[in-house]
């Protein structure tokens, strides 16, 4: 008897950890950093980096293993993925795999019974819960070093900062809404992150996208920058749609009484109240949406 998991440490690890370690030595990564972001030894790398271990042709081959080797080591290598997300998204990998695929193939050919098997033997699934979250602070953490990156951003942040966040599918409380801690700050005159993106951890902007997204609005992503009426009718001659809320209301209330009238608004403002500073809220698909109408008014 041989489980597929077998198949996997024996065959696919030690084909794709080697694939892992090329590219990122391909992309200048030291040895160490390599040992570091695969969470192996410097000793393993260098045996990698030699041909020192054994690896499967049809695995380092297979045209999905190499995109996701190739996706892999760019993302670890900019910072725009965790060594989680890049955990999970090879566990998908795998997983897809093991389903009357190239790894079934090869636990067949090494446990020949299963080729009399008929039927799926599949008991993993691949859209899991941790997936997808590291997939929408992936997403958050693009929009943010966009966002460093376009000049004149730093203009519209407002005094009491910007925060650009990004919700899960069903989110229905801010601990389901990814964001900057601590927001981003306007620091002689450049955009200032302080922090990765995290869940919970923005409770005014994450409150106003829950609320357009309970008042019906399909957004999954919001930013909040300065208001002032130049910038409002920028936005519009843009061909955004902007529509005002009470900034001293109840925001549910506020913001499903504004979305009334235009549930498909693509920015949210309020013009200030006592103690209340005015901003606008751009809404998007998702976070790059949301920074690219930034691009489109600065």
């Amino acid at each position: 008897m041989k489980f597929i998991e077998e198949v996997v440490v024996e065959e696919f690890l030690p084909t794709f950890r080697a694939m892992m370690a090329g590219e990122l030595r391909d992309r200048d990564r030291t040895q160490s950093e390599v040992a570091e972001l695969l969470g192996i030894s410097q000793s393993a790398v260098s045996k990698y980096a030699h041909g020192e271990v054994e690896t499967n042709d049809a695995i380092a081959t297979d045209d999905r293993v190499v995109e996701l080797v190739d996706r892999l080591a760019d993302g670890l290598v900019s910072g725009d993925m965790t060594r989680v997300q890049a955990l999970v998204e090879t566990e998908v990998l795998i997983r897809k795999l093991e389903r009357g695929d190239l790894l079934a193939r090869l636990h067949e050919e090494s446990f020949p019974p299963l080729a009399d098997h008929e039927g799926a033997l599949d008991i993993h699934d691949p859209e899991s819960e941790l997936r997808t979250a590291e997939r929408v602070r992936s997403s958050v953490r693009r929009g943010v070093r966009t966002l460093e990156n376009i000049s004149g951003f730093a203009a519209l942040i407002p005094a009491v900062g910007s925060n650009l966040v990004e919700a899960l599918p069903e989110a229905e409380t801010i601990d389901d809404v990814a964001a900057v801690p601590g927001r981003i700050l306007d620091i002689k005159g450049q955009a200032t992150v302080p922090g990765d993106p995290e869940f919970g951890v923005s409770e005014h902007v994450a409150s106003v996208l829950l609320a357009a997204r309970d008042a019906g609005h399909d957004a999954r992503a919001a930013l909040n920058v300065r208001y002032d009426e130049d910038l409002v009718e920028k936005l519009e001659a843009a061909g955004y749609e902007a529509v005002e809320f009470d900034a001293e209301a109840d925001v549910e209330t506020a913001v499903a009484d504004a979305l009334a009238a235009d549930t498909d608004a693509d920015v949210l403002y309020q013009t200030g109240g006592f103690g209340i500073e005015p901003v606008c809220y751009i809404l998007g698909a998702d976070a790059s949406a949301v920074v690219g109408t930034v691009r489109d008014i600065v």
